[in-house]
């Protein structure tokens, strides 16, 4: 017999503005805490040393955090030129120096081939598995490896202040995967003359922004009152990037039993994803096929 769940079977969406020195689990973790729910997780981890919009998904919400892993997100970040460090951030220790500054316009230049579909190498201090080893693990045991290019959608990538000849402020725009440590790594690179991050901030993720996101200590202090469940997003908010079809009652009893359902004609090509509702409730994911869709994913909401 399955142990029943402690905790509310609450669903939705909390948007989390994360602070520094804190882990992605550690807020996914405090926001469980907070709303007492059942289950909880995060659409795309931050590091430790990165702020800005992290979202947690509760209860049912949680299918739809593929959806949001896919997303664009945006990021602003500082990059130090003329040094490389083992992490690609200020986290780790210096491992090589250089005594030239670009130019803006050199630093312009650079940027345009970073922009549209590349090719990047994750940091060896990065999440990515070898040999069913995590990387961070591998390079702090003090071994290097070499991590395969991954491709990676970079949809802008602008210079946004350049404080100092040894400091420069980007701002991308990115599909899922994306390293922004890498991407100071390299633009150093191809300068002639290293690169770190020494600050990253994510302003957005799909949906959602970090100026609507909630501080840890906001959290703390609305914790477990009806006042923090106001703050939640619907479930829906998880599939925005997604058609909506709307089903016939019969339509979305046959798909919450996992079974093809009738949704209302809709412009939606054949064998595209979309999402059924029912009043304005998502119902299931899918595949439309001549007037049906074909559920992936079912949502039990009320």
């Amino acid at each position: 017999m399955a142990r029943k769940r402690k905790g509310r079977p609450i669903s939705g969406w909390l948007v989390v503005d994360k602070p520094e020195g804190v882990t992605s689990t550690a807020v996914v973790n405090k926001v469980r805490w907070a709303l007492q729910a059942q289950k909880a997780g995060h659409a795309g981890t931050l590091d430790p040393a990165a702020t800005g919009v992290l979202a947690v998904a509760l209860g049912e919400a949680t299918k739809t955090v593929p959806y949001i892993t896919d997303a664009l997100k945006c990021y602003r970040f500082m990059v130090r030129l003329g040094q490389a460090t083992t992490t690609d951030d200020a986290e780790g220790a210096v491992i090589a120096e250089s005594d030239t500054r670009p130019t803006d316009e050199e630093i312009e230049r650079a940027l345009g081939g970073f922009r549209g579909e590349i090719m990047q190498v994750p940091p060896q201090f990065s999440a990515v598995k070898v040999e069913g080893e995590r990387a961070y693990d591998i390079a702090r045991a003090g071994e290097e490896m070499e991590l395969a290019a991954r491709p990676l959608w970079v949809e802008r990538l602008e210079m946004v202040a350049r404080p100092d000849a040894d400091h420069v402020e980007l701002e991308m725009v990115c599909g899922k995967g994306g390293y922004v440590r890498a991407i100071a790594r390299d633009l150093g690179a191809g300068l002639g003359c290293h690169g770190h991050v020494t600050w990253l901030r994510r302003l957005w993720s799909g949906p959602f922004e970090a100026s609507d996101g909630l501080s840890m200590e906001q959290i703390d202090a609305l914790a477990q009152t009806p006042e923090l469940d106001a703050h939640l997003h619907p479930l829906e908010a998880g599939l925005a990037d997604l058609p909506e079809l709307p089903a016939t009652p019969e339509g979305a009893a046959r798909l919450r039993n996992g079974n093809p359902g009738m949704v209302l004609a809709s412009d939606v090509d054949y064998g595209e994803e979309a999402w059924a509702s029912l009043e304005g409730r998502a119902v299931a994911v899918g595949r439309y096929k001549a007037g049906e869709l074909y559920p992936s994913r079912v949502f039990n909401q009320p």
